[in-house]
């Protein structure tokens, strides 16, 4: 019995040194989209860690714990947004997806709290409706830039985007100081986090540079 006990204690010991260390982080969402624990957290194109819980606070939020494996650490930055997306490498599954808007920044301490960021879905598409009902066919112009957001980098339709915004700044010079003010904070904002993580999704087809043009254009609204 005894030599029964000491080996019950040596195997627990085994299995706890073989438990995959890295870096805890806890991620605030507002809706999870069919999340569960066990899902891939992956980094440009890299399964970096796993999701290994998923609860819903008495706060009203969605809280996702997941652990980045130790050797991907430096990927989650305060300069890291993290998003819920289809898993690429699993049909039918979801994943926590890092994308770092800049190199650098300073490296985030386990067991951080961290507001989970959304792709033009809900939040956006609430806005835009929003825009459509007040400003018309400004509306529809920014409801039509994201649409063809969406499909990238799937189709090849950069230059696309980019008559899209140049539609978009004809409209803008037409529309209210108020309307261009709300769209100038609330919309500029977006976009350039949303062409930012296109970038970073062109970077692994060498296309990377096809943004700049549409970064030029964005600057162009903030003076309009």
């Amino acid at each position: 019995m005894k030599k029964i006990h000491i080996a019950c204690i040596i195997t627990i010991f085994l299995l706890l040194a073989c438990e995959e260390t890295g870096l805890n982080l806890k991620i605030r969402f507002g809706q999870i989209q069919g999340l569960h624990a066990d899902n891939r957290v992956i980094f440009e194109s890299n399964h970096v860690g796993q999701v290994t819980r998923v609860f819903y606070s008495k706060e009203g939020h969605y809280l996702v714990d997941l652990i980045i494996k130790e050797d991907f650490a430096n990927a989650a930055t305060e300069a890291s947004r993290f998003y819920i997306v289809n898993d690429p490498q699993a049909a039918g599954k979801k994943a926590v997806e890092i994308l770092q808007l800049r190199k650098g920044g300073t490296p985030l301490a386990d067991g951080s709290m961290v507001e989970g960021s959304t792709r033009p879905s809900a939040a956006y598409q609430k806005m835009l409706e929003d825009f459509d009902k007040q400003a018309g066919k400004l509306g529809k112009q920014l409801q039509q830039f994201f649409e063809d957001l969406r499909k990238l980098p799937e189709s090849d339709g950069v230059k696309q985007l980019q008559k899209d915004l140049e539609e978009l700044g004809r409209e803008m010079k037409k529309a209210g100081k108020a309307t261009r003010d709300k769209i100038q904070n609330e919309v500029v904002p977006m976009i350039k986090e949303e062409l930012e993580r296109l970038k970073k999704r062109l970077e692994n087809f060498g296309r990377e540079k096809e943004v700049e043009p549409l970064e030029k254009q964005l600057e162009k609204l903030t003076t309009t």
